[in-house]
């Protein structure tokens, strides 16, 4: 007997089930304002996730800190590349960020608001890396493709990366490493043709190390 297909739960129930999230962009001072959140919560600094056996016992403690969080963050973007070479999505590094660009397509229904059956795997796939590596925040932000209005543009894109943060939520990944926004058409990443449209209406992660 084959699995029920994954549903988004009752919109409802979103606010309880993102409870901990914060829904805003992730900038460097967000991140320390909910870095006592986290760590109540149980979440792990990058120091403290790193075997003691590998830590370095050269230079200061902001280098070796900053060598720590390059290797760790490698070691992200190397299992996520591993596992998500799919059509339609692709991992990408900047500095000790990595960044997951799901293209709507790859991972919601298409002609329902909702995560597909693909999606649901997909996202199976990262939160079982996401788990391993926890000493992580995690941004899920939203976009559209160019909408005559903005507002329903906003509203979609926010609606996809809370899709997003729900079903992570339901699969152990704990809110207080989450900030969840959506930009709407802003940031397009390709033109504003048929094909580029398609691409650019999509969900970015974007992993960074929790210090």
């Amino acid at each position: 007997m084959g699995c029920m297909p994954y549903s988004s739960p009752d919109r409802q129930m979103w606010k309880y089930l993102l409870n901990g999230a914060s829904f805003t962009d992730m900038t460097e001072i967000a991140r320390m304002a909910k870095r006592p959140v986290y760590l109540g919560a149980g979440g792990k600094l990058i120091g403290d996730a790193v075997n003691i056996n590998e830590k370095l016992d050269y230079g200061d403690k902001i280098t070796n800190d900053n060598i720590i969080a390059t290797q760790y963050m490698t070691q992200v973007e190397y299992e996520l590349y591993d596992a998500l070479r799919k059509p339609g999505i692709s991992v990408q590094r900047a500095g000790t960020d990595v960044l997951v660009i799901l293209v709507r397509d790859a991972i919601m229904e298409l002609d329902v608001a909702d995560i597909s059956a693909t999606g649901d795997d997909t996202l199976k796939i990262i939160e079982k890396i996401l788990k391993k590596y926890n000493a992580t925040f995690i941004e899920i932000a939203g976009y559209t493709d160019a909408m005559r209005d903005k507002n329903a543009a906003t509203a979609l894109s926010i609606d996809m990366a809370q899709r997003v943060g729900v079903h992570l939520a339901q699969h152990g990944i704990i809110t207080q490493r989450l900030f969840i926004t959506g930009r709407g058409a802003s940031r397009p990443i390709a033109a504003q043709d048929d094909i580029g449209r398609l691409t650019n209406r999509r969900v970015e992660l974007r992993i960074v190390p929790a210090r």
